[in-house]
Order: structure tokens, then sequence, then C-alpha cells
């Protein structure tokens, strides 16, 4: 494999936590979006709260690492990003199984991460820039027992919905 010159990796390096920035935004409304729907379901709302306060740290991770790089966020990712977040959490709003199709598209979610947070380790290896790597890493760990998690709880909250539609009550919310 040819040597990429270190200008050229940091580049890429810059552009993926402009990008992973601008992903956590959209993570943030994703999540706020789903926090009014989940009446029914506690659990999924308190994992969603405690993962909600991942996200905001994991944004000022990223705030740390482009610091060091003297660069700042994209604020157009940011925004397009988080505007698109709110659009998909709301193409669910309306549908009777909204839990479980938030679900599923938390748990895609959480993969985009992961391989965000992955990206970024292998360019911070290829550049050197071994500074940043528990940072990332860090961030790859919750986004790993994030999406652990929503797998891990499916079987139980698809029984939840099943039963509270079996009883006629508001299963989405």
């Amino acid at each position: 494999m040819a040597t990429v010159p270190t200008d050229v990796v940091r580049s890429l390096f810059v552009t993926g936590l402009k990008n992973a920035h601008g992903v956590e935004h959209q993570a943030l409304a994703l999540i706020d979006r789903q926090l009014d729907h989940l009446a029914n379901y506690p659990e999924v709302e308190a994992q969603l709260r405690r993962h909600r306060g991942e996200t905001e740290t994991q944004i000022s991770r990223i705030d740390e690492i482009l610091t060091g790089f003297d660069e700042t966020p994209s604020t157009l990712k940011d925004l397009g990003l988080s505007i698109s977040g709110n659009l998909a959490a709301l193409a669910h709003v309306f549908a009777p199984d909204e839990i479980l199709k938030n679900s599923f598209a938390n748990h895609a979610f959480e993969h985009f991460e992961i391989a965000s947070y992955t990206g970024l380790l292998t360019l911070a290896e290829l550049g050197g820039f071994g500074g940043q790597r528990s940072l990332l890493e860090q961030s790859l760990g919750e986004e790993q027992r994030m999406a652990a998690w929503v797998l891990d709880s499916l079987p139980d909250l698809t029984r939840k919905y099943a039963d509270l539609r079996a009883a006629g009550a508001t299963a989405s919310h």
C-alpha cells in the first residue's frame, strides 16, 4: 500500500470530524423527537436520555479535536443534518408501530456512527494523530454499547408493543 501524504490524511481526517460533528447533531434531533413519544416505554426513554448526554459529550470531544487542528465544525453540515434528523423522526410519528420503526432506525443509525468513528480512528492512525485516539475510542465505545442495547432490548420491546396493541392501548407512544 502506498504511503498517503500527511496533508491528504489531515484533510480527510478534518473532513471526517466535521461530518461526524454533523451526524452527532442529527442524532440529537432524532433523540429529541423520539423523547416526546415514549410514555409507554420508560425504559427506552431513560436509555435515550442517557445516550443524549453521551452524544453531547461526543460533540464536545470532536470540538476539542478540531480545535487542536485549528479548525471549526461546519455550521452548514450541523444544520443540514439536524434538519434531516428531525424529518427522519417525523416520518415515523404517524405510524402505529412508531416505537418499532424508531428502534430499527436507531440500530441502523448507531452502526452508521460506529462506522464513522472506525474510519476516523483509521485516519488518525494513518496520519500519526495518536493524541486523538482516546477521545474517538470513547465515542466509539458509547456507540457500540448503545447499538447493543437497542438490539438486545428489541425482543422485549416488540413483545410489549404487541401486548399494548392486543389490549387496545395506544401502543406507539
